[in-house]
């Protein structure tokens, strides 16, 4: 008996590894490399990683899927997201996105309060994301903390990156923060920059720092010092130009930009920076003073510049990640190309946080692979698979069991609904 039960856990705990090779065949196959799409192809998988991408037959052995007529492409990549942070967010008891009392900031870590069995998880990997990046939201002031890489397959193990960016505000809300003001919080933003740069000298017996506590200028470091990459909130045109201004003054700090709503207007000045960006392509609405040259052709004006552009929804980022390919879609319909709009909620969000073996297909990459029943980015397609490192996961939701559950109103209801 004992032997069967090891033998069971080494199966559960090492799916990939014991899994037989799979070919998936016959379908319109989306590498994002520079072999393109390539028609009646064929994409081998094995013991988590790709083996193949081509027109070769099938190796011997190996478990045949027929995807003719269907997409097969990567999965897709959530490059800003809270899944598993919060499973009602009117519930303070199930909800750990933000600590709006507590004294820590930089210093906090998303991982520690992710919880792989969200609701939200199988919800968000049925439509395609396979890996996220998720943080939380800052509280009382401009650091929310350190942002954390996950796989949604679900499991205990599913956390891949603990500290992989930190994400801090600027703009309306971090003038909020900081005190009133924008030039308040670059200040502020600087003084961290500072007091991390300088610890332990400078700080007083308390352990604080002109700005920061010892525990957050030590977890500050890392990104001053190049190791992990800053993550900025900023919108209005203005403020954009504050972090390009910010980059020159701290070079070693490696900037992404989150929001950029106002981003067209210095497109050009983005793309020379190098500084990559992640955008909602439907802000569009000017809803605050910061975002009234929105416009849903943002992302294909950013793009055509030559920005390095990733599509995500800070906005809906505990519930409705799932949502990233109807925004990519419709970044389309609004001038942005095909492969671009795909890229950025595939291998531009992967390499953006360091993970440039996601969001291709292409030998040695790994496995994470969907099969479509069409256009990944039209409305109406959905997965018909989801793989995540090589290993096929359930089309089911809490949401698909109710659905099912209740399909057919002829049938005996469960007890609880019985009279």
């Amino acid at each position: 008996m004992i032997r069967s039960l090891l033998l069971a856990t080494t199966l559960l705990c090492a799916p990939a590894a014991l899994a037989e090779p799979v070919a998936i065949t016959g379908g319109k196959v989306v590498t994002n490399t520079p072999q393109g799409i390539i028609e009646n192809a064929t994409v081998v998988i094995d013991n988590g990683r790709v083996i193949s991408v081509g027109t070769a037959a099938p190796p011997a052995g190996a478990r045949v899927i027929d995807a003719k007529g269907k997409w097969v492409t990567p999965g897709l990549f959530a490059a800003f997201s809270r899944v598993g942070l919060s499973e009602i967010d009117s519930e303070d008891s199930a909800e750990d996105t933000s600590a709006p009392s507590s004294k820590f900031q930089a210093s906090l870590h998303a991982a520690d309060a992710f919880n792989p069995d969200d609701t939200a998880i199988a919800v968000t990997r049925i439509e395609g994301v396979t890996h996220a990046a998720i943080v939380g939201a800052p509280g009382k002031g401009l650091f929310a903390g350190f942002g954390a890489i996950i796989d949604l397959s679900g499991g205990l193990n599913s956390l891949q990156a603990r500290e992989a960016f930190m994400l801090a505000r600027l703009g309306e809300s971090g003038a909020s923060a900081a005190g009133g003001s924008r030039a308040a919080s670059l200040l502020w933003l600087q003084t961290a920059f500072d007091d991390a740069r300088a610890y332990p000298k400078g700080f007083s017996d308390d352990g604080e720092g002109d700005i920061l506590s010892r525990k957050d200028a030590i977890a500050l470091k890392p990104v001053i010092e190049g190791k992990i990459p800053l993550m900025i909130e900023v919108h209005q045109a203005g403020d954009i130009l504050q972090v390009i201004a910010l980059q020159k003054r701290e070079p070693k700090i490696r900037f992404i930009i989150l929001g950029a709503a106002e981003g067209w207007r210095v497109a050009d000045q983005i793309a020379a920076s190098k500084i990559p960006v992640i955008v909602n392509p439907l802000t569009n609405l000017p809803d605050r003073f910061e975002i009234l040259a929105a416009t849903l052709e943002n992302a294909g004006r950013l793009s055509r510049a030559g920005v390095t552009v990733a599509i995500a929804d800070p906005g809906e980022a505990t519930h409705n990640t799932r949502l990233i390919q109807q925004l990519a879609g419709n970044a389309v319909a609004n001038g942005m190309e095909w492969g671009q709009a795909f890229a950025a909620i595939t291998s531009v969000p992967a390499g953006m946080h360091g993970r440039p073996d996601l969001g291709v297909l292409s030998p040695n990459a790994t496995a994470d692979v969907l099969i479509w029943d069409g256009d990944p980015l039209e409305l109406m397609s959905s997965p018909d698979a989801v793989f995540i490192a090589g290993v096929e996961t359930p089309m089911v939701s809490r949401q698909t069991k109710l659905r099912d559950r209740y399909l057919n109103l002829s049938e005996p209801l469960p007890q609880a609904y019985e009279r």
